[in-house]
């Protein structure tokens, strides 16, 4: 490291600041707050629906897994974009006609107001540990960086995304997102995958060096493969974080060509870091750990100046996906699980200055537990792999069966989340967190248990229904009944 590339990376941290500082001045109600105003354009959408999908483990881990297996190890982040592609292509549209703000508010206007407070929990759970995943992942740049105590980089890394965050809300965290997309595609695309691939002696001398399974689509393992779609593509379609982006869409041809167009950067991007992985395996086949393969090769191949700009670009993927996991986290605990709990309504339009005050004290409250956390807890992959478990085993048949079965109900809805989760939780300790059986028989359980009991309860009221249809199709509310009105007060 050198005075260049410290200065721009010093460069790059300030200038997040100073964006979280104009995206404040942007800000005067809950919907630019948590939302960006709902008034995203195709190129911004895009761009921060790219930035906040690919964070520290498709960066940095994505390298470590090509390393471990090739090209193969490109499937992690693969299937991250298959979900992104599949949530644009058949969901997004809908979803941003809702005019909601998170997915338990979905739930709600869906089923009549039953399984908020329960789904919101989860989602809670969920958007804090990715929070948590991601914010540790400072502790190892930083040290490549500036060689900082693990403590000392986890606050200094997680006191600037909350700073910016907690001034902007969703503004803020959409200009730094932008800034952090390009300085990811100059960084990763443009600069290190060519000198990485050059450092190597290229695609022949690479093929010559490693044995032919690096080189082979699915040398990771079709059971590995299947595992991560269902982990990550359907993760994808549900998050709280995710949703939250398509929220911010001005309408719903943004919210379809843009997100098509992040998921299919996420497949080049995929690709890249499993070539870079590769390459850094010929350059340095004895590393302690593979996701020690991104850091080794920045430091040693990379010129100067360049370096920096890496570094940089591997910080714009956690902070990315670290401030969008924060501001998903406070959004669930104040208007879902706080303003439940207190008998509070959310408004969905033109709210007062006390309340983006209260979300800004949760993203504070929220940002604070997340470095806490962050500091006690060492291991990254097992608290990301609890974390989408119980997203996708508990509200995944819920959401899906929504959107997609008129027939299912409120009592489904609640008994699907229950036995999903409780499996998940029962089978993550009898096999082990990182075994594939909890999601297995965790979504099997939630998809007997939703079908089972919606069919043995009374349909969901046809006046929820209509004004569910109407939100759907992006139709003005009709007057509605005072129980129609209560049911969905939440959204």
């Amino acid at each position: 490291m050198t005075a260049v590339d410290y200065t721009v990376i010093v460069v790059y941290l300030a200038g997040m600041l100073a964006l979280g500082w104009w995206g404040m001045r942007r800000t005067s109600s809950t919907s630019d707050f948590l939302v960006a105003g709902r008034r995203l354009g195709p190129l911004m959408y895009s761009g921060t629906m790219a930035a906040i999908v690919l964070g520290g483990a498709s960066t940095i881990g994505g390298v470590g897994l090509g390393y471990q297996y090739g090209l193969s190890g490109a499937w992690m982040v693969i299937a991250i974009g298959l979900g992104l592609l599949a949530l644009s292509v058949f969901f997004s549209a809908r979803i941003a006609r809702l005019k909601v703000y998170t997915v338990s508010q979905m739930l709600d206007l869906r089923y009549g107001g039953s399984s908020g407070l329960i789904s919101g929990i989860v989602m809670w759970a969920y958007t804090l540990m990715l929070a948590v995943t991601s914010t540790i992942a400072y502790a190892t740049i930083f040290d490549v960086i500036f060689g900082l105590d693990r403590v000392v980089a986890i606050v200094l890394g997680g006191a600037i995304v909350v700073c910016y965050s907690a001034l902007g809300g969703m503004w803020s965290i959409t200009l730094t997102d932008m800034v952090q997309f390009v300085v990811k595609t100059v960084g990763v695309l443009l600069l290190l995958l060519p000198i990485a691939v050059v450092k190597a002696g290229g695609f022949d001398a690479m093929k010559a060096e490693l044995p032919h399974g690096y080189f082979s689509p699915m040398g990771i393992g079709g059971q590995t493969v299947f595992t991560y779609v269902l982990i990550y593509s359907f993760g994808m379609l549900i998050g709280q974080d995710i949703w939250q982006r398509v929220f911010t869409a001005r309408d719903d041809r943004v919210a379809r060509l843009g997100g098509t167009a992040a998921g299919t950067y996420c497949l080049a991007y995929a690709v890249a870091g499993a070539i870079i992985g590769t390459a850094a395996r010929v350059l340095y086949p004895k590393l302690g750990a593979p996701d020690d393969a991104f850091a080794t090769i920045v430091k040693d191949a990379l010129p100067v100046g360049v370096k920096g700009l890496v570094l940089a670009a591997a910080l714009s993927a956690v902070m990315s996906t670290s401030s969008g996991a924060l501001i998903a986290c406070a959004t669930v605990a104040n208007n879902d699980i706080w303003a439940r709990l207190s008998g509070r309504t959310l408004r969905t339009a033109g709210a007062s200055h006390d309340e983006i005050g209260g979300n800004r004290v949760f993203i504070l409250i929220m940002g604070v537990a997340v470095i806490g956390i962050s500091v006690a807890l060492n291991d990254v992959v097992e608290a990301l792999t609890v974390a989408y478990n119980m997203l996708v085993g508990g509200l995944l048949m819920p959401i899906l069966g929504g959107l997609l079965w008129k027939r299912g109900t409120g009592a489904g809805a609640l008994a699907s989340v229950g036995v999903g989760g409780l499996t998940v939780i029962a089978l993550m300790g009898w096999k082990g967190i990182l075994a594939n059986e909890p999601i297995y028989f965790g979504l099997l359980a939630s998809l007997v248990a939703y079908v089972a009991v919606s069919l043995a309860t009374k349909p969901t009221d046809a006046a929820i229904l209509d004004v569910w249809r109407r939100r759907l199709a992006g139709e003005p509310a009709a007057p509605v009944s005072e129980t129609t009105s209560r049911a969905t007060a939440g959204a």
